[in-house]
């Protein structure tokens, strides 16, 4: 399985951050405020895949980019970035050693949290 950035997501994520288009909420709070299956079924069938993979992270090249499975490490709620998001995809990422997503969301929990430190290069 090969997951890599989706750098869609990634320009997304930072573009809604900078708008304030963005939930401060805690670590422990993605169990509650990530969209439930339902949500992404609902946003699926009426936005379709492209703008699915908006709220994503990563893309795993071992499934189809017209099914879900194709999609790792949300972060939003199809509206607003939500920090526990960025946080647990983070932690996730380190874990499986997804450099380029850790580093990214690590950006994005920077730019949540206020500081300024430059982009990641990647």
């Amino acid at each position: 399985m090969s997951v890599t950035l989706n750098e869609r997501a990634y320009e997304h994520a930072r573009r809604l951050a900078g708008e304030g288009k963005a939930v401060l909420d805690e670590r422990d709070d993605w169990s509650e405020h990530r969209p439930s299956a339902q949500q992404e079924n609902d946003f699926l069938a009426e936005h379709g895949y492209d703008e699915y993979g908006r709220w994503y992270l990563g893309i795993d090249d071992e499934h189809p980019a017209d099914t879900k499975g194709h999609y790792k490490f949300p972060y939003g709620d199809f509206e607003r970035v939500h920090r526990c998001g960025v946080l647990s995809a983070e932690s996730r990422a380190a874990q499986n050693d997804y450099t380029d997503i850790e580093v990214a969301a690590a950006h994005l929990h920077g730019l949540l949290d206020g500081s300024t430190s430059p982009a990641p290069r990647r």
